[in-house]
């Protein structure tokens, strides 16, 4: 279904750059994305545009440079850091001779590879069909002019049909299976309500570890590594709180990134739904990572899609232990909680952050309390 770049496969990578700033951020993340993705970066193509090319995106030029490099190197792959539309991909293949993938292409890759629930595998499919529908044609009009002859004549544009019809019947199925899903999840949902849990999401841009923290609060086992997106499936654990005398529940989701696809964020709705729904967002941020507050604000983005701006939050300052930061808490103006500084990965901290959570229990409890007391009624603060 999904054009997969195989193990070794040589690729040249293409990046340009329109004054947007974090270039060599932007071109670091990259290569860990083609690297997740299974391929072997063998030339890297740069350069500066004020606007893309309407053709093929990197404008003449440019596209010789990268045939060029394909040719030195001995490519079969080229990838963009950037969203192709149809048009330029099937331009740019054409002029090429090989296959091209954008950035949205090779993000749903690695969700493809990383699905590991029915749920998740369902939602990558949906999102990697309703990308591809919009690039059937490729396959039906520069291909058969270039190789021609046996095996590419005949049908033509009524199979082209025959598959978008196909197409569109496996995305209605899907869409219907995961509303199924959505549904039962919406129930459990509702059965916490009623039992008054406090709700915790942790979230954060991929990498961040956020999936070692949920593994050293609530001793889960998730699988977690040194990769983007290791977890795209959302993983919820009780934590018991002394201070309350009951539990929370916390979620461990899928890491964000900057321009993450759209088809992406609606496939995964019903999964991402759970953030927007909790009492509390866990905003864990990579803090040696010189590109912190872009990342932040990228996750920032991808909340506000969701409709989960409005959800309270509190950043954990992770990976202190890889910048010598002291382990603490830092509260805001009204002596709200607003930043703990912790190290996942050695637990310094740790203990500031489950106290943190306990505060955040507690007030939600007696806000419960206020709110359902009768008007005139006294309501005990333990």
């Amino acid at each position: 279904m999904f054009e997969r770049p195989a193990s070794g496969e040589q690729a040249v990578l293409v990046q340009l750059d329109f004054g947007e700033g974090d270039y060599a951020e932007r071109r670091e993340e990259f290569r860990l994305l083609v690297g997740s993705a299974g391929a072997t970066p063998c030339a890297d193509i740069r350069g500066k545009r004020s606007s893309p090319d309407a053709a093929t995106y990197a404008g003449k030029g440019k596209v010789a440079e990268i045939k060029e490099a394909m040719t030195a190197v001995g490519a079969d792959i080229v990838i963009f850091n950037h969203q192709l539309s149809a048009a330029q991909q099937r331009n740019l293949e054409r002029v090429l001779e090989c296959r091209v993938i954008d950035r949205n292409a090779l993000i749903l890759d690695i969700f493809a590879l990383r699905a590991r629930s029915h749920e998740g595998k369902l939602q990558v499919e949906l999102a990697q069909l309703e990308h591809l529908a919009t690039r059937l044609v490729r396959g039906w009009t520069h291909l058969e002019r270039q190789k021609g002859g046996i095996g590419l004549r005949g049908p033509g544009e009524k199979q082209l049909e025959t598959d978008r019809r196909l197409l569109g019947k496996r995305v209605s199925f899907l869409k219907d299976k995961l509303k199924t899903l959505e549904k039962q999840r919406a129930v459990r949902r509702r059965s916490r309500d009623r039992n008054q849990v406090l709700a915790v999401s942790l979230v954060g841009y991929t990498n961040a570890g956020k999936s070692t923290l949920f593994n050293a609060l609530t001793k889960a086992g998730s699988y977690a590594a040194d990769q983007l997106f290791a977890t795209l499936d959302t993983t919820s654990r009780r934590l018991y709180v002394p201070e309350v005398g009951g539990q929370i529940v916390i979620s461990d989701t899928v890491g964000f990134i900057r321009d993450l696809p759209h088809s992406l964020v609606a496939a995964f709705h019903a999964t991402l739904e759970e953030t927007a729904n909790a009492d509390l967002l866990l905003h864990v941020v990579d803090s040696a990572s010189a590109d912190r507050d872009q990342q932040i604000d990228a996750v920032n983005g991808v909340l506000k899609e969701i409709g989960a701006a409005a959800v309270p939050q509190i950043i954990v300052w992770n990976k202190i232990d890889a910048t010598a930061a002291s382990a603490g808490v830092e509260r805001d103006e009204y002596g709200k909680i607003a930043r703990v500084r912790v190290s996942a990965r050695t637990g310094e901290g740790l203990t500031l952050l489950r106290s943190a959570l306990a505060e955040v229990a507690i007030d939600a409890a007696e806000a419960e309390n206020w709110a359902q007391a009768e008007p005139g009624t006294e309501v005990p603060v333990e």
